[in-house]
């Protein structure tokens, strides 16, 4: 039989050797699995004949002796075998109705399953959650089911899953997929994680780009409603610029959203409409709206819904007026302080108002605390002892403190800086007003106080830049008057300093102060209030690498830049604002039309129009005296609704009937009942609490 198996190669050996010892491993049980071997054959040599060049692997068997013997073909084995070996051929089978029937004898295979990844698990289910939130627009909704995920460390792609979404359908799907955001920032999802879910978008921009023609645009859009619904800071723009390769679609996005979004004039209102819009209301109906639900809520006590009445007003980026407005009206009705106090603490824990807008809310009350202690005393007393208990109670965060003992400029304390500030502010109004450089440059030479030249610099240009285009011309255009009249260069330099050091909390009340502080910088070098060599002065007083390092930058670029002369003379309109005049023709018209028969709520809107807060005090003389010229106290409903809208302030009201006393004599000439009527007025008002206490005795005395 030696004979008849030919030889075998090296290569047939080691195989041989190889299958023998599997074999040997697995005939330790007559019903062992043979599959290994079924699959290693022994090839013959080229040239050689198939039935004796070699011996399939199959057909090889290991007595008990050790010996390895060659069986037949399709034998039972040889001598000292334990039998056939189970066929691999396919011929044979199992026979399931054969009473020896054993299931382990199947037959089995190996199924490959791969591991689930979460975050892909995640990204499948947000994606059903979106779809379903986008047909039916129900917020909660999508809230919950997000909650319920219960994998708050991957919301980040829950942000760029919605947006890029959204970017790729109509108008309807992107607002309210802003919207959306809004309402789960810092209730589901935190702020940090919306940081990292944008910056994740803004990375994937040049994918994105890929599919969606105007990603760039449209991202940009999104970048910028964040910032305006107060969900993103501004300052992520600067550190993502960052971090994203200059050439990225990245880059490009952000400086889309600054240029052509965030630096437009009325941006907020423009952004937050762009979509079409959750809510059509301008920023005076957002007022009432606020002072509404705060006064019913004062009545029911119901702190849920006033939660939800704030939440509807769709508006994170306004909520510093519910903070401020609440705790005015605490302090003006004490019974009610402490369901303002419980409201404020319950929209902080629920994530309604944000920390941002919490303090917000108190700075803009801090900076009112000198006019509000004129219509309540104990205004400043009340409000040093509310800041620590909002502190200790956790709605308020410490760094208010410090907020509060520092200006950037002169510590408050000092009682001669404190009444400088307050001269100033008024001052300035006036000026807005009047247009008059030569009155105010006599009211600061009055003042005579020339070391504190950059502060009434740092206090013009702060409130020009919360105001129209037209104050902002107008404080530029008194800039330069100033500076060769009584402002030195270095008067001039430092303020700017004193602005920028404060720049930050500047743009917590304005969101494009840097670009605004930029424009006033650059200009201030066109029309040669400073040299180009004083804005590297200024840079070299900042710290390094801080957003004011960056807006003297920007400064820099725009005097560098190609007709600067002439972009930066026109980026506020020129100097044609109102005039005194101007504004006592429209109160007139709007008053007679009023009185002919028009609607309370069409005057008031005109008077909104008007945009003069400051000069109310005129509408309120002028009524009283049309009232007494006509014999028509319709006037007196026109003023509650002011008075209750908030429209025209007590300080106001009063200032208005104390123009009136003081003109009683020449008023009585063509109005022979003038003083009988002015009393009957006055009476009114003080029921109606229009007036300040102090007015009383005064009022008695001019009306005998």
């Amino acid at each position: 039989m030696a004979s008849s198996e030919g030889f075998l190669t090296n290569e047939q050996r080691e195989t041989l050797k190889v299958a023998c010892q599997n074999v040997e491993v697995l005939s330790s049980s007559p019903k062992s699995p043979t599959s290994f071997l079924s699959e290693h054959h022994v090839k013959a040599p080229a040239g050689g004949k198939a039935p004796t060049a070699g011996i399939a692997v199959r057909h090889v068997r290991r007595t008990h002796s050790g010996k390895l013997v060659r069986v037949k073909k399709e034998g039972g084995g040889g001598k000292g075998t334990w039998g056939k070996l189970l066929d691999t051929d396919g011929e044979s089978h199992i026979d399931r109705n054969d009473p020896n029937y054993d299931s382990g004898e199947e037959p089995y295979q190996l199924v490959g399953a791969t591991v689930a990844d979460p975050l892909d698990e995640y990204k499948k289910t947000v994606a059903s959650i979106i779809e379903e939130y986008f047909s039916t627009d129900d917020v909660g909704q999508a809230a919950s089911d997000l909650r319920e995920l219960s994998s708050s460390q991957y919301h980040p792609y829950f942000i760029k899953r919605l947006v890029s979404m959204a970017m790729d359908r109509h108008d309807k799907e992107k607002e309210m997929a802003s919207v959306l955001l809004s309402a789960l920032y810092a209730d589901v999802i935190s702020p940090a994680q919306i940081q990292d879910g944008f910056y994740i978008l803004l990375d994937s921009a040049d994918d994105l780009a890929v599919d969606i023609l105007d990603a760039v645009d449209i991202l940009a859009l999104f970048l910028a409603r964040a910032v305006v619904d107060d969900i993103l800071p501004p300052a992520f723009l600067t550190r993502a610029k960052k971090a994203l390769p200059e050439s990225s679609k990245g880059v490009q996005v952000i400086q889309t959203a600054e240029k052509s979004y965030l630096s437009a004039p009325h941006h907020a209102e423009l952004v937050e409409r762009r979509w079409g819009g959750s809510t059509h209301i301008t920023v005076e109906e957002v007022k009432k709206k606020i002072s509404d639900l705060l006064r019913e809520y004062v009545e029911s006590g119901d702190t849920l819904e006033a939660c939800r009445c704030i939440r509807e007003l769709g508006v994170s980026f306004y909520h510093h007026e519910v903070v401020k407005r609440a705790l005015i009206l605490g302090m003006e009705t004490r019974t009610a302080e402490p369901l303002i106090t419980k409201l404020l603490k319950e929209a902080a824990e629920e994530g309604i108002i944000s920390s941002s807008q919490m303090a917000k809310g108190f700075s803009r009350l801090a900076e009112s605390l000198d006019d509000l202690s004129l219509d309540i005393p104990s205004a400043k007393t009340l409000f040093q002892s509310l800041v620590p208990r909002a502190i200790s109670e956790g709605w308020l965060d410490d760094s208010f403190v410090e907020s509060l003992g520092e200006d950037g400029e002169v510590e408050d304390g000092d009682e001669k800086v404190r009444r400088y500030k307050k001269e100033i502010v008024s001052i300035i109004h006036e000026y807005f007003l009047s247009d008059d450089i030569p009155e105010l440059i006599q009211s600061l030479e009055d003042l005579a106080v020339p070391e504190y030249n950059p502060i009434f610099l740092k206090k013009l240009i702060t409130l020009a830049m919360d105001r129209k285009n037209r104050e902002k011309e107008m404080a530029s255009v008194l800039l330069s008057a100033l500076h060769i009249e009584i402002f030195s260069t270095e008067d001039i330099v430092n303020g700017f300093v004193l602005l920028l050091e404060s720049a930050e909390d500047t743009e917590l009340d304005i969101l494009d102060a840097s670009n605004e502080l930029a424009l006033f910088l650059a200009r201030a070098v066109i029309d040669d209030v400073l040299a180009p060599l004083n804005l590297e002065e200024i840079g070299s007083r900042l710290p390094p690498n801080c957003s004011a390092t960056e807006t003297v930058r920007m400064a820099q670029s725009l005097v560098s830049a190609r007709h600067a002369g002439e972009r930066l003379l026109r980026c506020w309109g020129g100097g044609t604002g109102w005039i005194v005049e101007d504004a006592k023709d429209k109160i007139t018209k709007l008053l007679e039309e009023y009185e002919s028969g028009g609607v309370v709520a069409e005057a008031c809107q005109c008077i909104r129009d008007i945009g003069m807060p400051f000069f109310n005090h005129e509408v309120v003389k002028k009524a009283l005296v049309m009232a007494m010229e006509k014999k028509n106290d319709s006037m007196l409903d026109l003023l509650q609704e002011c008075f209750s809208e908030g429209l025209i302030t007590i300080n106001q009201l009063t200032k208005g009937f104390t123009r009136i006393k003081e003109g009683l004599d020449d008023l009585a000439l063509d109005i022979p009942n003038a003083r009988e009527k002015f009393s009957f007025y006055v009476e009114h008002a003080q029921e109606k609490g229009w007036l300040l206490p102090t007015f009383g005795s005064a009022a008695a005395d001019g009306s005998h």
